[in-house]
């Protein structure tokens, strides 16, 4: 369904059509409200075609029951790998589960690819009765007394009128910039993930990767992978195919003056990766910023007339332990769409109603997640995190199961000496713990 000329008056403007916000459309359209959803791709999706793991099964389940019978996902994922690499060794943490919340529905994650995902999803809130409106690029937003009550669109229409506008549209959200909401973002609160979706027969990935059925495995690595750019990688397991990439931090990138697509081909060709993608065909590749700074690069989340939801609030959770977006981003759309149902029924549009905002991403656990974790992002993206720590564990794992005749070593001495074959000193060490407590531990 699309918007026509003479309904260019709506109570609620959402501006991208990704997981939060159709999110947004759709509770606020369950409501009664009539909602513009405004895509600048072709479609939902048609600017993201990564794969993801999405964790938010029991989110969406409250919104539509048994959303995975219908939704186009790929795999329910039952193992989770750490990897810490160097040049020639990987050394992992591996999780797998076989309880219920794992195998049975309405499990915990999903791998999925996101044209697929992000176009059903805009479907529901169609169905729910929102305006689709694609192929549209937002300028600017309108502006009256101080308050926003519209956007201005890059076609005849020119401007669309809303009482309240919900910015989606990505980590450097335009629109947010233009209504005075958020500032410039440094190039260390950014990534960049370079990614390709790899073809490959579903026999050999069950074979691969130990898996049956429809069960679905996500690797993360971390170390030699991306070389001295700060950054990681990742690997997911979708039907018949696998979604691999490489995230650099900007300023990383930048300073070792490394294109990314080189580092994805290092991380191809790794010893521990290549024999998982032997034999596949590239199907896709695309590129996308990510926000990873979390709590410290959120912008102002609310003003007259504005909410800002998804990647646009840098609600992207990066910290090693979790590396989640989607169901923030799909839980902030559904805050920003309780808060524009709420100040609809008050017909009262200010900052002081729209501020209601901040106490729903309180209740759905979103501020305070990012609140909890707010010093973790800058650990993870730390030297010794991301370049001592992998190639001293790996070079004290070739030592300790190494069987050449010498003489068997105690673990605390063959760890302190590989740290100095590394570069690290013990202070370091101490002052790591310290953050390690500080980000993860209290």
């Amino acid at each position: 369904m699309t918007a026509s000329k003479d309904s260019e008056n709506f109570d609620v403007i959402i501006v991208g059509a990704g997981p939060a916000g159709s999110a947004a459309a759709l509770v606020t359209a369950r409501a009664g409200l009539k909602v513009l959803l405004i895509e600048r791709g072709e479609y939902p999706g048609a600017k993201n075609v990564s794969g993801a793991v999405f964790y938010g099964s029991a989110i969406l389940e409250k919104l539509i029951p048994n959303w995975w019978e219908d939704a186009p996902v790929e795999r329910h994922v039952t193992r989770r790998d750490l990897v810490l690499l160097s040049p020639t060794t990987s050394i992992s943490l591996d999780f797998r589960s076989s309880s219920a919340g794992y195998v049975e529905p309405p499990y915990n994650g999903f791998t999925i690819l996101r044209p697929k995902f992000d176009r059903w999803f805009a479907e529901q809130a169609e169905a729910a009765g929102a305006f689709l409106l694609c192929s549209t690029v937002v300028d600017d937003v309108i502006r009256e007394d101080g308050q926003v009550v519209g956007v201005k669109v890059r076609r005849d229409e020119g401007e669309i009128r809303g009482d309240v506008v919900i910015a989606c549209d990505g980590v450097n959200s335009w629109l947010a910039r233009k209504a005075g909401m958020q500032r410039d973002l440094h190039t260390h609160e950014l990534s960049l993930g370079v990614k390709e979706v790899i073809g490959l027969d579903e026999a050999a990935i069950r074979e691969r990767f130990q898996l049956s059925g429809d069960e679905g495995m996500a690797l993360e690595y971390v170390g030699a992978v991306t070389g001295n750019v700060h950054g990681g990688a990742f690997l997911y397991t979708n039907k018949n195919s696998l979604s691999l990439g490489v995230l650099g931090q900007l300023s990383s990138l930048v300073e070792q003056k490394t294109r990314p697509y080189d580092l994805l081909e290092g991380f191809k060709s790794h010893p521990a990766i290549a024999p998982l993608v032997r034999g596949g065909t590239l199907r896709e590749y695309s590129a996308h910023l990510i926000p990873e700074a979390g709590w410290y690069m959120f912008p102002q989340l609310f003003s007259d007339g504005m909410l800002v939801a998804g990647d646009a609030a840098g609600f992207c959770l990066a910290t090693g332990l979790y590396i989640e977006g989607i169901n923030y981003a799909m839980q902030s759309g559904l805050a920003a769409g309780q808060t524009a149902v709420e100040a609809c029924k008050r017909r009262e549009y200010s900052r002081y109603t729209l501020s209601l905002y901040m106490d729903v991403l309180r209740e759905r656990h979103v501020l305070t997640d990012f609140r909890a974790y707010r010093h973790a992002p800058k650990f993870v993206n730390g030297e010794r995190l991301q370049n001592v720590y992998p190639e001293m564990a790996a070079r004290a794992s070739e030592s300790l199961f190494r069987v050449d005749g010498s003489r068997k070593q105690k673990l605390l001495p063959l760890y302190w000496r590989t740290l100095r074959q590394v570069g690290a000193k013990p202070h370091h060490v101490v002052q790591d713990l310290f953050q390690v407590a500080r980000a993860y531990l209290w």
